[in-house]
């Protein structure tokens, strides 16, 4: 014990002139204070561990599922879920117990992922769905003996056992339409009173990891929980407009814009101001997501840090143009698959364009001339992606939700956008922002580059589309 104290000691001796406070080895980060009535979790948290149902093994992260099977468990009398995909079938029995207590379970998807995959043929399916479900397939092979069985197989398809249950479950084809945009969204209504929302889908990639691949460590994600009966109306308003009457009957559901065009609207949580829209609105419709994205970021003052899976919006790019100007800071961590395709704008703050297949330039693309070197892209293990959908303004106002900064967010896709106006919650985020940035290739990337070379070869300085 005395060696330890006299070790210690002497550490902190020898870091006396230093320039940034010193810290024990293994010491973990000091804990965050959390907003009253609202929780956030992330799934690469590297202040907690799990162990991960792929492998058994302990890992960074918050357990974002068994997160989500405790808020179901502890329904009394609703569960409301609006989730682009759910595959997981812990995630599926949390939601059948709850209905065989008596509580009211309705479940929208988006129609991509209505269809059970134990009954698909993979044959049949075109090569994004074929890996899906070869994936899904292997997950549940529960004794990992190499083959699924069809009984483990049924286990193991999340939607097969809603099925069975009788979950009343739609989508949004369920208007008569063959389906919006996208049903993009991705939240839980839970008792009238609480809602769970976030970047995260329900699947073992979006939270977990792939099969097969152990290093792989899930999509990088996050869910908040806020606690508001105020909140939990406009998300239950939002949701009843998509179910109407439920399977079948009358074809009054609403998805994409045939809904309601609303504004936005703004409630209070505790002394916590949170600002809420729900997309799509036309083009024309001054009320829609990049001008609310807009608006929040020219208010910034000193600071900008954001966390992109989907960034190509080129109006956010010239808000960013003139933040630069007016020397806000800004940090940008963008999801390395994404950053590197024609239409990103990420290439534009980079100051370079790409041309596409057809050697064509984007629409009025208008890269920066000067390069903003606040940008980069986390490295990940193959397979995982950077899928977050958040911005902290000035360490005070956290962006986030379902919405990526795209045009299809806004005037497509069924999508929540959340402003959430708390520098306690923004600690939290400014956190992840962090440990993204720690890890993140800045600038032009080897990556890019190379795509850079190839396709001035191939297409000169390329043809701008009209």
């Amino acid at each position: 014990m005395l060696k330890s104290k006299l070790a210690l000691m002497a550490a902190a001796l020898l870091c006396s002139g230093c320039s940034q406070a010193g810290s024990v080895v293994g010491e973990s980060p000091a804990a965050l204070a959390l907003p009253n009535k609202i929780d956030v979790v992330f799934n690469h948290n590297a202040t907690s561990r799990y162990r991960s149902p792929l492998t058994g093994a302990w890992r960074n992260g918050d357990d974002l599922e068994q997160w989500l099977i405790a808020a179901i468990d502890a329904a009394n009398e609703e569960v409301l879920v609006a989730v682009q995909e759910l595959s997981l079938p812990r995630i599926a029995q949390a939601l059948i117990a709850a209905q065989q207590r008596g509580i009211r379970v309705a479940v929208v998807l988006e129609n991509n992922y209505r269809q059970a995959w134990s009954e698909q043929r993979p044959s049949r399916l075109n090569q994004r769905e074929r890996q899906r479900w070869h994936q899904l397939n292997r997950l549940a092979d529960s004794d990992r003996n190499g083959t699924t069985t069809a009984d483990e197989a049924f286990q193991g398809d999340a939607v097969a056992l809603l099925q069975a249950a009788n979950i009343p479950l739609i989508d949004d084809t369920e208007d008569g339409s063959s389906g919006s945009g996208l049903m993009h969204h991705k939240f839980l209504v839970i008792d009238q009173m609480t809602v769970i929302t976030g970047s995260a889908n329900l699947t073992s990639s979006g939270l977990h990891g792939d099969a097969g691949r152990p290093s792989s460590r899930g999509n990088v994600n996050h869910l908040l929980r806020i606690n508001s009966p105020e909140l939990a109306l406009l998300f239950r308003q939002e949701f009843t407009q998509m179910w109407g009457d439920g399977p079948g009957g009358k074809q009054d559901s609403r998805f994409g814009l045939q809904k309601g065009k609303g504004s936005m609207q703004t409630v209070q949580v505790g002394d916590i101001r949170v600002d809420v829209l729900f997309s799509p609105h036309p083009r024309r419709d001054s009320n829609h997501g990049l001008n609310l994205l807009a608006e929040r970021l020219k208010a910034a003052k000193k600071s900008l840090d954001m966390a992109l899976f989907v960034f190509s919006a080129q109006q956010l790019t010239n808000v960013l143009r003139e933040e630069i100007k007016r020397g806000i800071e800004i940090r940008l961590v963008a999801d390395p698959g994404f950053a590197s395709r024609p239409f990103s704008e990420v290439l534009d703050l980079l100051g370079v364009s790409l041309p596409d297949h057809t050697c064509k330039v984007e629409a009025g693309n208008q890269p920066l001339g000067q390069a903003l070197k606040g940008v980069g892209t986390p490295r990940l293990a193959r397979g995982d992606k950077l899928h977050h959908k958040f911005a902290v303004i000035d360490n005070k106002t956290v962006v986030t939700g379902s919405f990526n900064w795209s045009p299809s967010a806004a005037h497509t896709n069924d999508e929540t956008l959340l402003a959430i106006h708390s520098p306690q919650l923004a600690k939290h985020f400014a956190r992840e922002m962090d440990r993204l940035w720690e890890s993140a290739e800045l600038g032009i990337t080897p990556h890019i580059q190379r795509k850079l070379e190839r396709q001035k070869i191939r297409c000169g300085d390329g043809v701008m589309r009209r």
